[in-house]
């Protein structure tokens, strides 16, 4: 029986979980260069080892804000001074969380309660909650017309919300199980991964209609995407077959693929640095460096066990993995910083 993205991804954990205990590590790294990373810190986190998904960043606060799914909190932590700020609860399964500065807002999928909340960024109050439908996971911002869209992974669409208000302006049917959405400021669009059907789907964010579908050979199950508008890519993650796809933003065709760690997750891209990073639910996190408009892979590793969430500095270029365990054996906050 085929599993879901969720179901995957719950699997996986449990097995990282079971080697760890085993003394096997938690998953065999891509062949290629070692990580080309080291380790500029790390702080400790609340609560216990369970799940934690996604993460954003404020940069220019310096406000990290992880998701903990497990203990079904926002926690937020302020990586320059180096310490946990607060603790935010009452989201049922958080997973996917985003920060938008400009609004002093940051948005948070209750899974266990098909909701999305806006928490105001200064103080963690929740202002404002809002129905998605069914598993809402990852998350976008339309800064233009001032919209929250939440990848609904097993109802297999899109709610797009009002930032300002939590009403909820419509819903987006995928056709499939999705992934992970991104909005594409240069033509004015979202993309979403249509994971069950091995897609991406471009939509018109006026009118809340997929436009057209661009197929992605070479990938199982797409799940993971980041862009990079300057170059006119998107990059895509396919957690069935451990690949990084290339895919030109102007065409929609595949340009490239490389290998990256088992059940690839989360991904995060340093424009500045051009560099992009891949978490995998197997703990192996792969660079990939972009020449031209081709990725090549800088290095990989296995970083912890549970490292499949990662959040990257465009200023310091250092990048953020919360763990179950760090050194000590309690939740962590792994903080790296480039080798070159």
């Amino acid at each position: 029986m085929r599993l879901s993205g969720s179901a995957r991804r719950r699997v996986a954990a449990v097995l990282a979980a079971a080697l760890a205990l085993a003394g096997c590590g938690g998953g065999q790294s891509p062949p290629g260069p070692p990580l080309p990373l080291r380790a500029a810190g790390e702080i400790p986190l609340p609560g216990d080892g369970s799940r934690f998904d996604y993460a954003s960043l404020d940069a220019g606060r310096g406000l990290l804000f992880v998701a903990h799914l497990g203990a079904s909190e926002v926690v937020e932590v302020d990586v320059r001074a180096h310490r946990v700020v607060r603790t935010i609860g009452g989201l049922s399964q958080v997973h996917g969380v985003l920060t938008v500065p400009a609004l002093h807002r940051v948005f948070a999928t209750a899974t266990g309660d098909n909701q999305m909340a806006a928490l105001d960024e200064d103080t963690g109050a929740v202002r404002t909650r809002a129905p998605t439908g069914a598993y809402p996971d990852g998350l976008a911002f339309d800064p233009r017309r001032g919209a929250v869209w939440t990848t609904n992974e097993t109802g297999g669409s899109e709610t797009v919300i009002d930032a300002a208000t939590g009403a909820v302006r419509g819903t987006v049917a995928l056709g499939g199980e999705a992934g992970n959405v991104a909005y594409d400021s240069a033509a004015d669009r979202m993309l979403a991964d249509v994971q069950g059907t091995g897609e991406l789907a471009v939509i018109d964010p006026a009118t809340l209609a997929v436009a057209r579908r661009w197929p992605l050979p070479g990938c199982d199950h797409d799940h993971g995407l980041a862009l990079d508008e300057a170059a006119r890519l998107a990059f895509v993650a396919c957690d069935g077959n451990a690949a990084l796809l290339t895919v030109d933003l102007n065409s929609g065709k595949v340009l490239g693929q490389n290998p990256v760690g088992q059940n690839p997750d989360v991904l995060a891209y340093d424009p500045g640095a051009h560099r992009l990073f891949v978490a995998a639910e197997s703990g192996t996190v792969t660079v990939l460096e972009l020449h031209g408009r081709a990725l090549s892979v800088a290095g990989a590793g296995h970083l912890a066990d549970g490292a499949h969430v990662v959040a990257v500095d465009p200023g310091s270029h250092r990048s953020f993995f919360p763990v179950p365990a760090g050194a000590d054996g309690r939740p962590a906050l792994l903080e790296q910083q480039p080798v070159r």
